[in-house]
């Protein structure tokens, strides 16, 4: 079990003065786009439980940090992997080649989010389209590779040829991504303490090689008993409510071009003569529009900030961003109190997120001080520390409610640094149960708000953090995200038997158009402040930006109501309870169902239809809250072999 200090944030590994320190540091013509035209729609072409970790096996996380695996450097002749050396073109190649995968991963072309739940969707490179066989091929070749050409500049220049000759990109946009990231990449997996059949089961699954040894792992839960479970009760008539607004995945392009081309083969368009994301002036019309849909008591922002170019950013880019949206948010909202939370594609390469313990230029400190100074009119100091540190952060939203702003890059399968541990990178989610044993005690309520959701973590992380729910299902009163950029949600129900719900992570719409949608943005009416209040979601309703009406020459944007929840799906109520039993009548009311792939998609959704293999996958991630685990979809009734129904949904492609 891991050492518990006294200030719960020693336990983090976050470096605070006030902690013990350890030595850590390592290194077609078209039709044109007018102005608000922000996209011209194109058709789409169990694991078992965790084994407690022995004594003393999960270090404290102030401690040093992990180590490359045994005569890992030995084994590459002992050489930094910058050092010049004799080249090998073996050695490139291999090397070239696990670079140019990663760099697929968020480079390539994505088809619209859900779209991998139809029959229509193509394959495309990237992990989760690797074999078994071929995952471990790549890793293995890595290793040797290092042995052989541990040049990375050499090794860029082999990776950007592959990509051109496979015709992957544009030439242009393979040399700015090989040269972005090559580097973090090769001394990721230099340092990591993973073999390759480790790291290929901790990537694509326990069928792909043994992950549980390294990836398996326990958070440390209260000894104090749960308390006992309340079902959560509508508030007394006349209580108040309180309005919040919730903005995700707005991806500024600053680079965007009314008139420009919105199909293209590149990755992002509408760029000078290249799908899109939003012009600054969109953004700034929907907080303009806000005033009508008030007032808001508070405003969740649950990251991704910049545009999905993510080729060619520096991070010069990626602050600009982030200063630019941040002050037009404080000046269009005024005094509104605003909770961010960290996105993926803050960071450059994107989802590169290290741990604490890497230090010097690879380390997060650059991306995480500018948070804090771009957002310290809205956060208090002791948040503003763990930010900095970290990336997430706790605060106090009204008296009785708490916010949880968790840094969901530490869980994340596309965050190549986690290759090097993955065992609760910065401490978060043991801090996290600090932090909601404290709630608990005072008596105080928890929403919790991050970007990726939960069932879409690595699968130890999910597991524990699915834990967590459970003990304080008393305590966290909603959970929020955002990341896929469609309208859903995630359900987490008891451990015993999994059938009694007991919490509700909702996923809510982007803001941007990225790719084949309307824009938009969420409010939810919260149980409000007085004694005695369950601060629980009561209902939301959905705003989108039709583009059909926006792309009418001379039109100015409307924003407009799509749907409310409990209105449009007849819900008495918006408890776990009601999300639950609303899956269970999705089985049987077809209309009903298509309704919600209607909102799923905000308003447009593709012309193939969800029919019964992608209503079945679809079903079955509305069911989970944590990752890999079938047994929370066995009370479905599948229209076709459960595995398949896994194969569907885990090629959903990710924002």
């Amino acid at each position: 079990m891991p050492t518990v200090l006294n200030n719960p944030e020693c336990t983090t590994g976050l470096h605070l003065p006030e902690c013990p320190q350890d030595s850590i540091s390592q290194n077609a013509p078209r039709p044109p786009v007018v102005p608000w035209a922000l996209f011209t729609r194109r058709p789409l072409s169990s694991r078992p439980r965790a084994q407690t970790p022995p004594p003393g096996w999960l270090r404290p996380l102030a401690g040093p940090a992990p180590r490359s695996r045994p005569g890992a450097m030995a084994a590459r002749g002992g050489r930094s992997v910058w050092a010049a050396g004799r080249p090998s073109p073996l050695g490139a190649v291999l090397t070239a080649v696990a670079v140019l995968t990663a760099v697929s991963v968020s480079v390539s072309a994505e088809p619209p989010p859900g779209a991998a739940l139809l029959e229509a969707a193509g394959p495309r490179w990237g992990w989760r389209n690797l074999t078994c066989p071929g995952c471990r091929l790549l890793f293995g070749a890595l290793d040797l590779a290092l042995q052989l050409e541990p040049n990375v500049v050499r090794v860029g220049r082999v990776a950007a040829g592959l990509c051109r000759e496979l015709r992957l990109a544009r030439a242009e946009i393979c040399q700015q991504a090989v040269q972005l990231f090559q580097r973090d990449v090769v001394a990721a997996w230099a340092r990591s303490v993973l073999r390759p059949t480790e790291a290929c089961g901790l990537l694509l699954g326990p069928r792909c090689g043994r992950w549980d040894i390294l990836g398996s792992w326990n958070i440390s839960l209260p000894a104090a008993p749960k308390p006992p479970v309340r079902p959560p009760q509508p508030p007394p008539p006349g209580a108040p409510t309180a309005r919040v607004l919730f903005l995700t995945d707005l991806h500024w392009d600053r680079r965007y071009a009314a008139g420009s081309d919105p199909s293209c083969p590149d990755p992002l368009c509408c760029r000078g003569p290249r799908a899109c994301d939003l012009p600054l002036r969109t953004i700034a019309s929907l907080l303009a529009g806000l005033r009508q849909e008030g007032p808001f008591a508070a405003a969740y922002w649950t990251g991704d900030i910049p545009a999905h170019d993510v080729w060619q950013q520096r991070r010069e880019d990626q602050l600009l961003a982030l200063r630019t949206v941040s002050a037009l948010l404080r000046r269009q909202l005024g005094a509104l109190p605003v909770f961010p939370a960290v996105g993926n594609h803050e960071a450059t390469p994107v989802n590169a997120f290290p741990p604490p313990y890497v230090r010097g230029n690879q380390s997060a400190a650059w991306l995480y001080d500018a948070m804090a100074e771009a957002w310290q009119d809205w956060l208090p100091p002791a948040a503003l520390k763990t930010l900095r540190a970290a990336g997430f952060y706790t605060a106090q939203v009204w008296p009785g409610l708490r916010l949880v702003s968790l840094n969901m890059n530490f869980c994340s399968q596309a965050n190549f640094w986690l290759l090097i541990n993955s065992t609760d990178p910065a401490g978060q989610l043991q801090w996290l149960v600090g932090v909601l044993e404290a709630a608990e005690r005072d008596g105080e309520k928890v929403h919790i708000i991050g970007h990726i959701p939960p069932a879409h973590c690595l699968r130890s992380w999910s597991w524990n953090y699915y834990r967590i729910v459970n003990r304080f299902e008393g305590t966290i009163a909603a959970q929020f995200f955002g990341h896929t950029h469609v309208d859903e949600f995630e359900m987490f129900y008891d451990e015993e038997t999994l059938t009694r719900p007991v919490s509700v992570a909702f996923v809510a719409p982007s803001v941007t158009t990225y790719i084949n949608l309307n824009p938009g943005y969420r409010v939810y009416e919260v149980d409000g402040s007085y004694p005695g209040s369950s601060h629980a979601v009561l209902d939301h309703e959905t705003f989108i930006l039709n583009l059909t009406e926006a792309n009418v020459p001379g039109a100015e944007p409307r924003w407009q109501r799509l749907y409310g929840a409990r209105e449009a799906y007849g819900m008495a109520s918006a408890f776990p309870a009601d999300w639950d039993l609303l899956i269970r009548r999705f089985q049987d009311d077809e209309r009903l169902f298509q309704r919600f792939w209607y909102h799923f998609h905000k308003g447009h959704p593709p012309r193939e239809p969800c029919l019964e293999a992608c209503k079945a996958a679809l079903l079955c991630a509305l069911r989970t809250g944590r990752s890999a685990d079938p047994n929370l979809c066995r009370p479905l009734r599948p229209a076709r072999p459960f595995r398949q129904i896994q194969e569907f949904w885990r090629q959903r492609r990710l924002c």
